[in-house]
């Protein structure tokens, strides 16, 4: 059974992520992406629009499904080698969760809902995940058994 995520990460990053088909988590570490695993939901939450922002942007900027394949190092600049997941991103508009907060499990009747987000990675549920993929007007469509298609 597949299982549903959301991600943290600013807006920036998640949409050049987003450009090569890619996830990274918690600046490239590979243990929270072992986690996940192929054919598991990912929406990506973006606190702020640039790293280390000030900005307030709150929203979901990215969704998916990941591929059939393990996590794998790259190299970037500056000796900075992170860890990466494929992902087949879904056609979807970034979305405020301000309004979504009331109707998600993990934030209904929750002061301090954004206390997970401080972990970078956190499962969610289904209902969840509907609920996130329907408000980013979304060509990812889940069924009750959690299976994924593309439209």
């Amino acid at each position: 059974m597949s299982k549903s995520w959301i991600a943290v990460a600013s807006a920036e990053h998640v949409r050049i992520g987003r450009e090569v088909g890619v996830m990274q988590i918690c600046h490239g570490k590979l243990s929270p992406l072992k986690r996940i695993k192929p054919g598991d939901f990912i929406a990506y939450y973006s606190p702020s629009e640039k790293f280390q922002g000030k900005d307030r942007y709150q929203s979901f900027t990215a969704i998916g499904t990941i591929k059939p394949n393990d996590p794998y190092q790259i190299e970037m600049k500056d000796s900075f080698c992170p860890f990466r997941r494929d992902v087949r991103w879904a056609q979807a508009s970034e979305t405020p969760i301000k309004e979504l907060l009331p109707k998600l499990d993990f934030s209904r009747e929750r002061q301090n809902w954004g206390y997970q987000l401080r972990f970078g990675l956190f499962e969610i549920s289904w209902h969840d995940m509907q609920i996130i993929a329907n408000a980013m007007n979304t060509n990812l469509f889940l069924n009750e058994q959690n299976q994924v298609s593309v439209m």
